[in-house]
């Protein structure tokens, strides 16, 4: 492929055959120029391709690990994959949080989705908010189940409350669908989301 050169002005970018003639064609004056020479086609594409293989998992940061291990494994039922305990300089270049140091407990849902949870043991002047589904940077995991009025029984037993009332959605794909908000102790948010009995779960995938 032949040699494309481009020259740049005040923003805006010319691709020329003949960058010498051309530029004085336009009355332009060369100082005021930057010429680019792209030796193949590759070099003219800046940006490279790339695609997301899947979702790994969702991290929440909790007080107290053991407890929210308990509920999400013993009342919720997801399966424990692993544990660890991070410090150091790996910590921090991670986070991105000086003097981090976490330990945390990975649990898998029925469906494969994995729920990362954190407990912060430094830096010492960590924060406890209570952000609400409204405020800006809130985010919640949604959770499918087959019986919305036995969960929210368990869930209340085990101190964590419904932000509201369960309510059956009227109208749109997901009509039928019941759904509710659920705070645990920390203000984390879990929407759990019961569907209609004639259809199945993969009917809501988006």
């Amino acid at each position: 492929m032949p040699s494309s050169l481009a020259a740049t002005l005040r923003g805006f970018t010319f691709y020329l055959a003949d960058p010498v003639s051309s530029i004085h064609r336009l009355g332009l004056q060369k100082s005021s120029i930057r010429v680019h020479l792209w030796r193949n086609q590759s070099d003219m594409s800046a940006a490279k391709s790339f695609r997301i293989i899947s979702a790994d998992h969702t991290g929440i940061t909790v007080s107290n690990l053991e407890r929210s291990l308990a509920f999400w494994r013993d009342v919720l039922g997801f399966e424990l994959s692993h544990t660890a305990h991070q410090t150091g300089e790996m910590a921090e270049q991670i986070t991105g949080v000086k003097g981090a140091e976490l330990k945390l407990a990975v649990v898998k849902a029925p469906g494969g989705h994995k729920i990362e949870l954190l407990e912060y043991l430094a830096p010492p002047d960590r924060k406890r908010t209570d952000v609400r589904p409204c405020d800006v940077g809130h985010i919640h995991v949604a959770l499918v189940v087959d019986d919305l009025d036995v969960v929210l029984e368990r869930i209340v037993a085990a101190g964590w409350k419904a932000a509201g009332k369960a309510q059956t959605l009227k109208t749109g794909p997901n009509a039928g669908k019941r759904v509710v908000y659920v705070r645990d102790p920390d203000g984390t948010t879990i929407e759990f989301m019961q569907i209609p009995k004639q259809k199945s779960s993969t009917d809501f995938a988006d």
